[in-house]
């Protein structure tokens, strides 16, 4: 309970009865802390050598991982500060898709850096300030630095989708899910006006146990996970005319009660073929276009699936309305909301729509698509949590392949970028003066912690790789060198194939900064009381305890 009191030593009630609070420096270091432990427990997982966590829920469901955003979101975060934390990984996820790791382990070490100075009575509105201007910086030498790609370079681009799966545990497989990756992105991107635009929303992502990695495959087309309604229908049909249906093959029942008295058994046969007679029509209408699949979002009537199957039409009933997009984009159909209003150019078309069993399930594939707009890949590994973790890196590689279509720039992975914008920002917190250089300077070191973590988490002596990483930058062309953990040397990353889109690096400073400054800005925590629990009715027979 927080109170004033009066000259005459009367209290004056400010804040509920349960609310805690904490000011001042103790506020400060609470958020540090909790923020920093967040930043500390994902920092093994930095890099191809990092470690997986296994994280185990309240139901006993297990995730196993290094992706930062998947760790973030699977525990429980109870501090505010640290909850913040979590924030910006999903964030740096939403915008990029990639980098989740690092943006979380560079914001714990600004804040780390900020508290060494904190402790010199800098203020932190000082420290922000320098930290705002040394992210702009940053921005600055990540533009110098970036090389443009050419988008039909796809040994480019297949480093980058393999540098972003690099830590993930998908071993040989990687480089086939890289070449799936760019084939999937470069089949969704389109321009829109003097901007390529590439939606990874519209690449349709299927798991399913069973095989291995390497039968993952792309499918120019869309799965349903869905069966053929009918056992009398084919389940194969090529050279597919489809008709995308958003409205029910079913005799629409009234919307007020209604009787019908019926006197002679002759009346209820005509009253029963009327019925029969409506949904005979509108398969008649389906057909009449030249649709041989039709695929419905709302339900099919036994007798329509009976008609259709006659008419040899192959025909899925409650397909997901993201599922019916996807297919017009696919397919070049138009999803029709009247069968009355279906016409012959309304029809998509595929080369081929088949049923196959996968697994356990039985699946509806479309797909020979003749230039779709939306594509779907079916990932296959031996072990549940193998298909995870595959569907988790395929997200990667997708996003930083579209990342570089989106913004044609790459820069050298392993720690090179960094150090680069460490080296700039040393140069640049001479020319700013005041205490607001020592800020600048903190940022610098602390964009040295991905190199520092990354040759940690192999087992590398940091201090001298650190020494002989800034030894390197000095040079000419020293932008490239970063560490390669498996030499433990100071290499040329971008000869090496190591790259990186410079959206994600600039993302991760962006976001890292942003948390860090307005964690740093918090001097007053103040927590409402939880409401308490009910009292819990007395147990036992009769109501009284034993």
């Amino acid at each position: 309970m927080a109170y004033l009191t009066t000259q005459g030593g009367q209290p004056v009630l400010i804040l509920k009865e349960g609310t805690s609070r904490s000011r001042g420096k103790e506020a400060q270091r609470n958020n540090l802390l909790a923020a920093r432990i967040v930043a500390e427990t994902i920092k093994t997982t930095l890099g191809p050598r990092g470690m997986d966590k296994m994280l185990i829920d309240s139901l006993g469901d297990i995730t196993i991982t290094n992706d930062g955003a998947a760790i973030l979101d699977e525990i429980d975060v109870e501090h505010p500060a640290a909850k913040m934390m979590v924030e910006v990984a999903k964030t740096q996820d939403d915008m990029v898709g990639d980098g989740t790791t690092t943006v979380v382990v560079l914001s714990g070490e600004l804040l780390k850096k900020a508290e060494e100075l904190l402790e010199q009575n800098i203020h932190p509105t000082v420290i922000v300030s320098g930290y705002r201007k040394a992210s702009q910086k940053a921005m600055e030498v990540l533009e110098k630095i970036a090389v443009p790609v050419n988008l039909e370079d796809r040994e480019t681009l297949k480093n980058v989708a393999m540098t972003s799966m690099r830590s993930k545990a998908v071993g040989t497989a990687r480089e086939h899910l890289a070449e799936i990756a760019i084939d999937a992105v470069k089949q969704i991107a389109e321009k829109r006006g003097d901007k390529t635009i590439a939606d990874i929303d519209n690449i349709q992502v299927i798991k399913k146990e069973g095989k291995s990695l390497l039968d993952t495959e792309l499918v120019r087309g869309v799965i349903l996970d869905k069966e053929v309604v009918h056992a009398g229908m084919p389940k194969r049909i090529e050279n597919a005319k489809i008709a995308l249906i958003n409205a029910p093959l079913e005799v629409e029942k009234t919307e007020f009660s209604a009787e019908i008295r019926i006197r002679d058994p002759t009346q209820m046969k005509a009253f029963l073929d009327q019925e029969t007679k409506i949904l005979k029509e509108m398969v008649e209408k389906i057909a009449a276009t030249g649709a041989n699949v039709l695929i419905c979002q709302k339900g099919i009537d036994d007798m329509a699936q009976h008609f259709l199957a006659k008419k040899g039409i192959l025909a899925v009933r409650r397909a997901k309305e993201s599922d019916m997009e996807k297919l017009s984009r696919a397919t070049g159909g138009r999803v029709v909301t009247n069968i009355d209003g279906l016409k012959p150019e309304d029809l998509g078309q595929a080369a081929l729509v088949e049923e196959k069993k996968v697994g356990d399930d039985k699946m509806v594939f479309v797909q020979g698509c003749k230039d779709p707009r939306s594509v779907s890949l079916l990932i296959r590994a031996g072990l549940e949590r193998m298909v995870d973790e595959a569907e988790r890196a395929m997200n990667d590689a997708l996003s930083v392949v579209a990342d570089v279509i989106e913004k044609n720039k790459i820069v050298a992975g392993g720690g090179a970028v960094e150090a680069e914008i460490a080296k700039e920002l040393r140069k640049y917190a001479s020319k700013v003066g005041g205490r607001e250089q020592l800020a600048i300077t903190a940022f610098a070191d602390a964009m040295e912690v991905i190199p520092k973590t990354l040759a940690d988490n192999a087992g590398l002596e940091s201090i001298d790789i650190l020494v002989n990483l800034r030894a390197e930058h000095e040079k000419d062309n020293g932008q490239f060198m970063g560490v390669d953990v498996f030499s433990g040397e100071i290499t040329n990353m971008y000869e090496k194939g190591v790259v990186e889109p410079v959206s994600v690096k600039e993302q991760a400073v962006k976001s890292a900064a942003e948390a860090a400054s307005m964690i740093l800005r918090i001097d007053d925590v103040i927590a409402a009381s939880k409401p308490k629990e009910e009292e819990k009715p007395p147990s036992g027979p009769g109501g009284g305890m034993y």
